[in-house]
């Protein structure tokens, strides 16, 4: 790079994280989580706005190279990060409900989207047609965990019933869509293919080498070696997975699951450090960088008549099936009608996840650049739907909605887990909010 593309490399990218924080502040104001904002702003400052003009000027084609490596770390310490959340080991109480809402979350909405899909047809002449129709089926059932968890933590909600079972059927939804999209990869042919014969030894490798070599450094070393041995092995397990022709998302991913693994029964402080290390890190200035590279393929200026009317359809489809599906599973595992609608409403949370998904898909040639941007629109629509939808479904006290129907009985578990009136917290009896 010359003295000149260092000198506009350096100020786009302190320009993205001050506008990217900017959009934060903005969302949350407005009743939304901060990464709306964010990745409204990426789509601002794409194509969306002057045809591109200010795009061509402050962002020029000479340093979108290096924005995009920048971009793919950060979505390796998010995916990373995200593999972290999943740890089920104080999840059991609502495991048995969480899969039975899980399974119809993800089920329903996949074949609706498998059924747009069939009507669309490919994006592009060359795309395998059964590979375009599963991926519109895993884009329509995505549930954004990480997202749905800031919304939950930010409503106070994190260790009620309610917020546990959400977040474990959103975790377990988010598993099959990770599984179902390395299938579509597959199937694209992406990689090399007996280059896919070391998944299995490499899974093996990281369950009886690293998750020992992990838990030793976390027991014996510092913060900073703790710190280097975690980033740099995120970085080789991601560099695996692409090589493998999985992509380097499915890599992060599993080294988060394996840290986890590894921290058990270890003090909380391990993470804690961790956290602050890299989260910060990756969610203050690497995502505003993917959210600036993922808006430059949206352009909602281009969307005609017609293409609204796909966009109707698109919004349609993926609320109605998603909500439905989640909040009829929980409505026959035991749950009131309020609570039910309450689950269905966080599980169309779709927000950042989606958006990593459909990126992955417009890179392997899934989406052309209309579909692409009327899913984009989707996914931000429909998590932007969920704080409206939860302050009309739970109660003005803040209080969570009676979790058991009459038909189970007051105090009786739900669909395999805890009594409800033990497990629900909060200052204010049972009793006294019943008529």
């Amino acid at each position: 790079m010359t003295s000149s593309q260092i000198t506009v490399l350096f100020l786009d990218i302190a320009l993205i994280a001050v506008l990217a924080r900017t959009g934060g502040l903005v969302a949350r104001r407005c009743g939304q989580p901060a990464v709306i904002g964010e990745i409204v702003t990426g789509i601002l400052l794409g194509p969306t706005l002057l045809h591109g003009t200010f795009t061509e000027a402050v962002f020029p084609r000479e340093v979108r190279g290096e924005l995009g490596a920048l971009a793919d770390i950060g979505i390796v310490l998010f995916m990373f990060a995200l593999g972290m959340e999943f740890d089920w080991s104080a999840k059991r109480s609502v495991r048995r409900t969480s899969l039975t809402i899980a399974t119809c979350a993800m089920v329903v909405p996949f074949a609706v989207g498998a059924g747009l899909g069939l009507w669309w047809g490919p994006g592009g002449a060359s795309t395998d047609r059964l590979a375009y129709v599963l991926f519109m089926g895993i884009a329509l059932s995505i549930t954004a965990f990480p997202v749905l968890a800031r919304i939950i933590e930010d409503r106070g909600m994190s260790r009620t019933p309610l917020g546990q079972l959400a977040l474990s059927s959103a975790a377990l939804c988010d598993i099959f869509a990770w599984v179902l999209l390395g299938a579509v990869m597959l199937l694209c042919g992406s990689g090399t293919p007996w280059r896919l014969v070391w998944f299995v030894p490499y899974v093996l490798l990281l369950i009886t080498a690293v998750r020992p070599l992990l838990r030793t450094v976390m027991r014996r070393a510092g913060r900073e070696l703790d710190l280097v041995v975690t980033f740099a092995g995120v970085l080789a397990s991601s560099a695996a997975t692409e090589w493998m022709g999985l992509h380097f998302i499915f890599g992060a991913f599993a080294f988060g699951i394996v840290r986890t693994s590894a921290r058990r029964g270890l003090p909380g402080t391990v993470d804690a450090r961790l956290r602050q290390g890299l989260g910060s890190l990756g969610n203050r200035l690497f995502m505003p960088i993917y959210f600036v590279v993922a808006g430059w393929q949206v352009d909602l200026s281009g969307l005609g008549p017609a293409r609204l009317l796909d966009l109707l359809v698109l919004l349609v489809a993926a609320v109605t099936a998603k909500f439905l599906a989640a909040a009829g599973a929980a409505r026959l595992s035991g749950m009131t009608a309020r609570g039910s609608a309450a689950i269905g409403a966080l599980m169309n949370t779709r927000g950042l996840t989606e958006l990593i998904v459909l990126t992955t898909g417009r890179e392997m040639g899934l989406l052309d650049g209309t579909q692409y941007t009327l899913l984009v629109a989707m996914a931000v629509l429909t998590t932007m739907s969920t704080g409206p939808a939860l302050k009309r479904l739970l109660p003005a006290d803040g209080s969570e909605p009676d979790l058991a129907t009459p038909a189970t009985g007051t105090g009786q578990p739900l669909a395999g887990g805890e009594p409800v009136r033990e497990a629900r917290p909060g200052p204010v009896p049972r009793e006294a909010r019943e008529p």
